[in-house]
């Protein structure tokens, strides 16, 4: 999928008009509690094209003191990762000094850019986004993102731009993993160790996109597509350390793949960009493995894994089903116990239940606890069915489905889990009228 980046100097309407544009869609794009700049990455479709969008805005410090070091870093970062930039000015105040510094990043990377002249009303300031030209990255598109005036205009020309989407019916069947998380928590080491050993076995995959490395990966039984983040592409000039970076490259290796591997530093715990992460991973409907790295380097007693297990659940909750390993990359300790996780997610992801047999273990399940009356009215389930979709998703068809609480959903949820093995995978709960 491509992915869109909005930049810009402060106060010039990003997020505004990144929450017009994602507010298409806005099923995808509902808020994750826990997690406040989950709001920051969302998905827009237009006229049957979908593609992801980021507000670099939110990622963006409020220190005056900073502001252009900061803006350089994100503009930067977003050039390299995504396949359009839509650079945001402002009618009202014309080309500032930050304007122009990063229209001569744009012009030099040579990446397709679309200009949004926002805050333009009404006809009368129409003149001004005239100036605009003049910063050399071709035509101008005058918008108010506020009332969304003229950004109809602006999708399609951003929706001619993007790159066509790849083909991918050759490696149909076989599982796609991403291996993602913050830097420096081990990636390039579990990637080096799955792929290092017999590199005769493992074949590059032809016609991979300029920004995604594939690697297919066939060794010890596994079998599967290996999405590197890790260090096979080339690094922009930008500090590792940067939050925005690893966001970037995240958000592509997710989309791209079907099970993703988590990994984080056992020294820090699960902090807010590793949950940042995870959710992305939960909102695009991805299986997960969880991998806690550099478990060698805590000092340890007879219950450590145990109490750090259920502190890492409590911190998923509500989506704590999903399998934990603990290893040490460099020492090669349980590697093997990551690929068959791989595999038992993929399993779990990709099951498809017949319908006589949902039923069958469900519908006593509701009988015994059915949803709680509305006003008087009673909600009968009739039956269920597994909908053909890439995760698990089910339908529940009822008399009367608006009365169906999210309480009730998570019931489903987890007789489904209780009932059959969906462990490492989103579960998707649709309440239809029968």
């Amino acid at each position: 999928m491509s992915l869109v980046a909005i930049v810009g100097r402060p106060n010039v309407g990003k997020s505004t008009l990144f929450n017009r544009l994602v507010g298409m869609r806005q099923a995808i794009v509902d808020e994750t509690a826990g997690v406040t700049r989950d709001r920051h990455y969302g998905k827009c479709e237009w006229c049957g094209h979908e593609f992801s969008v980021v507000d670099t805005g939110g990622y963006t410090s409020d220190s005056d003191d900073i502001f252009e070091d900061e803006i350089r870093k994100q503009v930067a970062i977003a050039v390299e990762e995504c396949d359009l930039v839509l650079f945001m000015v402002e009618a009202d105040t014309g080309i500032t000094d930050y304007d122009d510094e990063i229209a001569a990043l744009l012009r030099k990377s040579g990446k397709p850019v679309t200009v949004a002249v926002n805050k333009v009303d009404t006809g009368k300031d129409l003149p001004d986004s005239y100036q605009f030209y003049s910063l050399g990255l071709g035509e101008v598109w005058p918008i108010a993102a506020a009332t969304g005036s003229g950004t109809g205009d602006l999708l399609d020309e951003i929706v001619s731009k993007l790159p066509p989407e790849k083909e991918t019916a050759d490696n149909e069947g076989i599982p796609r993993v991403a291996i993602v998380g913050r830097p420096n928590v081990g990636k390039s080491s579990l990637t080096n160790s799955l792929l290092g050993i017999e590199r005769n076995i493992v074949t590059p995959i032809a016609g991979t996109t300029r920004d995604s490395i594939e690697t297919l990966f066939n060794k010890f039984g596994h079998k599967f597509i290996l999405i590197d983040t890790a260090g096979m592409r080339r690094k922009s000039k930008v500090k590792e350390d940067l939050e925005f970076y690893s966001v970037m490259r995240s958000i592509r290796a997710i989309e791209n793949a079907d099970i993703c591997v988590l990994m984080i530093d056992a020294m820090n715990g699960m902090e807010s960009q590793d949950m940042h992460i995870f959710n992305l991973i939960a909102r695009n409907r991805k299986g997960c493995v969880l991998v806690v790295n550099k478990w060698d380097t805590l000092e340890k007693d007879t219950n450590t894994m145990k109490e750090y297990r259920e502190l890492l659940k409590k911190r998923l909750a509500p989506f704590n089903d999903i399998p934990i390993v603990f290893t040490s990359v460099t020492n090669k300790q349980r590697i093997m116990n990551v690929l068959n996780e791989i595999d038992n997610v993929y399993t779990n992801y990709s099951k498809k239940i017949p319908t006589a047999k949902l039923n069958e273990a469900l519908l006593p399940e509701i009988e015994n606890f059915p949803p709680p009356a509305w006003k008087g009215k009673y909600i009968k389930i009739k039956y269920v069915t597994q909908l053909p979709t890439r995760s698990p998703s089910f339908a529940f068809f009822c008399n009367l489905p608006q009365y169906v609480k999210d309480p009730y959903k998570r019931f489903l949820e987890n007789k489904l889990r209780e009932k059959f093995n969906f462990s490492g995978c989103p579960i998707q709960i649709f309440i239809r009228q029968k």
